[in-house]
């Protein structure tokens, strides 16, 4: 693939085959002194060979073999005319793969590991899979739920719903099991939360 020819750093079409290295790759290829300032003379705009090694000054030898990695890597290609291209795309890709590697951060890593484990199980992305069948499985999802809910502030039905409907789409079920496990109480319809774990701060 012919990529944007340096001085012209357009976007690479994601479609056309540009050669993939991944970060670790690419780093060991610029672990070299001679290559590193290769790459940067084509970042300049260098356009062939002639302006690496006026723009590097390194001596031709040095020059050609650096270049010559760059272009086996597939970090650049050589136009019919001796142009030289570089493959910005190879660094995208690289980049994206590697933030694509990385674990995911664990959304409850901070709480107690047996109630981790619950919420592990039955959150994901800040939303509830299922209620739990099993008691204590349900209380641990009630007492996350109960959270939600500002101490001391009263809240009518339909803002209740509201508020359950961001984690899971049956407010019915989880309103009634709040009120009947205690986390909320309700008179008139009105609700207000009454138990669950409060944040000392």
């Amino acid at each position: 693939m012919v990529g944007a020819p340096v001085g012209q750093h357009g976007d690479v079409d994601p479609h056309d085959e540009t050669p993939f290295l991944d970060a670790g790759e690419l780093v060991g290829m610029l672990a070299d002194d001679d290559r590193r300032l290769v790459l940067a003379a084509l970042v300049l705009g260098a356009t062939d060979e002639a302006d690496v090694r006026r723009t590097t000054g390194l001596e031709p030898r040095r020059s050609v073999r650096a270049l010559q990695r760059l272009v086996d890597a597939g970090l650049v290609t050589r136009g019919d005319d001796g142009t030289l291209h570089l493959l910005t795309e190879a660094f995208r890709l690289a980049a994206r793969a590697a933030a694509a590697a990385r674990p995911a951060a664990d959304e409850h890593g901070d709480a107690p590991a047996e109630v981790a484990k619950v919420m592990r199980a039955f959150v994901r992305d800040g939303r509830l899979l299922s209620i739990p069948a099993v008691h204590s499985k349900r209380l641990v999802i009630l007492d996350w739920l109960a959270q939600q809910f500002e101490p001391g502030r009263k809240y009518s039905e339909s803002m209740v719903n509201l508020v359950l409907g961001r984690y899971h789409a049956d407010t019915a079920a989880l309103r009634r099991y709040l009120v009947d496990e205690g986390y909320l109480d309700r008179d008139r319809g009105e609700y207000w939360r009454s138990g669950g774990t409060f944040d000392p701060k």
